[in-house]
């Protein structure tokens, strides 16, 4: 019984470290900052049109989009948690 109960221990502190590793390399991941190609991805699930420009400031790339019926729209995407905003 004992034998059980401690192969059932090890089982579970292994299975733990597992999961908390690949949970870890997750959230470095997330941790990169987007490109300007994934801003412009982003930028265009809110806002539909062609992409006019592309400027980088400190942690936001605004995006401007020219709508098809003649709008100019930017749209703001944070860099490192990909939020999007628009003007």
């Amino acid at each position: 019984m004992r034998t059980v109960l401690a192969l059932s221990v090890a089982i579970t502190v292994l299975f733990s470290s597992i999961f908390s590793v690949s949970s870890l390399a997750a959230s470095q991941v997330n941790k990169a900052e987007i490109n300007k190609k994934q801003a412009v991805e982003l930028a265009k699930k809110v806002e539909d049109g062609k992409t006019l420009k592309i400027t980088e400031f400190n942690d936001i790339y605004t995006v401007r989009i020219l709508k098809s019926d003649g709008h100019v729209v930017d749209v703001h995407v944070h860099k490192k948690t990909g939020e999007v905003k628009k003007d």
